[in-house]
């Protein structure tokens, strides 16, 4: 005891030192291995995966680059990186990656899947549809896959073909979100009113309110010459979408429809407010004015209409190119 009390100070930290130099060894060692696995490919697909999965979308991009640095050839880590510039906005960057990967990998039915949304996110429609067939034809089970090829051919003006995507997707999965609002949304282009009405109301029934949903119904009641129905839904629309100039114009066109122009001036007026260069609700403001008994009120609307109808291109979108 007595040599231990009169150590030198210096050769009592050597000492401990020593002693935990073996633990030191080992931590070091554990550490190794832990880096070293991390650095494989099926270590760093994991951590990918955990960054995509938590939205850690940044710390996803350049560990995806890094991987595509080392392991070129390796499909999955392109199709990673693509889905991670994907949730980054860079969409030019994706597309890059996930063509790529689908040369890499023909037969992953999730590259063509998530190459064509990439694809529908730049309203390239045509090319959508040739990977959402591609995806489809290697799994044919996936009920999302027909509904978003049934909305690219919806938006190549081939709703025949649309129609059918779309039941398919509802027999895969009955329950799938807005599967009914999209067929309807076909027939509608069709002209098939009553089967549109038909699906919009079994997706309020299925999935509940949707301000869309809400909206297309009310909007197509009108269209059918169902006002007073149409007014329901239409004013239940402009609750859940305030905001949505179409609403307040097409609930103010049913209002003057079924005789009620001072509930038709309010709703026009705010269709006016919320998109002054739309020369539709003038026109009906108008109609409601001259039902009031307010000539030169409607005299003033009509002429507002036609100035900003005559302002509008000749290529004038849906929303512009109403006549009344």
């Amino acid at each position: 005891m007595a040599v231990k009390q009169n150590m030198n100070p210096f050769v009592r930290r050597a000492s401990r030192l020593a002693t935990l130099q073996p633990l030191r060894m080992v931590i070091l060692l554990c550490l190794a291995c832990l880096s070293g696995r991390a650095q494989t490919p099926a270590g760093t697909r994991q951590r990918l995966l955990q960054f995509l999965d938590s939205g850690q979308v940044r710390e996803a991009v350049l560990l995806g680059q890094q991987a595509v640095s080392r392991w070129p050839k390796d499909p999955q880590f392109r199709h990673y990186l693509g889905v991670a510039y994907f949730k980054s906005g860079d969409a030019k960057q994706a597309h890059e990656q996930l063509v790529r990967a689908r040369d890499l990998d023909p037969n992953d039915s999730a590259t063509h899947f998530d190459l064509a949304l990439v694809l529908l996110s730049k309203q390239d429609y045509a090319a959508a549809a040739h990977e959402l067939e591609a995806s489809i034809k290697l799994t044919p089970s996936n009920a999302l896959a027909h509904v978003l090829l049934g909305r690219a051919y919806l938006n190549s003006n081939r709703s025949v073909q649309a129609i059918d995507e779309f039941k398919t997707a509802l027999k895969l999965d009955p329950a799938i979100r807005l599967g009914h609002y999209h067929l309807g949304f076909a027939y509608a282009s069709l002209g098939r009113n009553d089967e549109a009405i038909a699906e919009y109301k079994t997706e309020l029934q299925q999935s509940g309110e949707n301000s869309e949903v809400v909206y297309q119904l009310g909007r197509l009641l009108l269209e059918a010459g169902k006002a007073d129905e149409a007014i329901t839904f239409l004013q239940r629309a402009a609750q859940l979408d305030p905001k949505n100039s179409d609403v307040w114009y097409n609930l103010g066109k049913a209002q003057v429809m079924s005789g009620h122009p001072e509930q038709a001036e309010a709703s026009l007026k705010k269709a006016v407010e919320l998109n002054a260069n739309d020369p539709s609700p003038h026109y009906q403001l108008a109609r409601a004015l001259e039902k009031l008994g307010r000539a030169d009120e409607a005299r003033l609307e009509r002429d507002r209409f036609s100035e900003l109808k005559k302002a509008q291109p000749a290529s004038a979108g849906m929303a512009t190119a109403r006549d009344r």
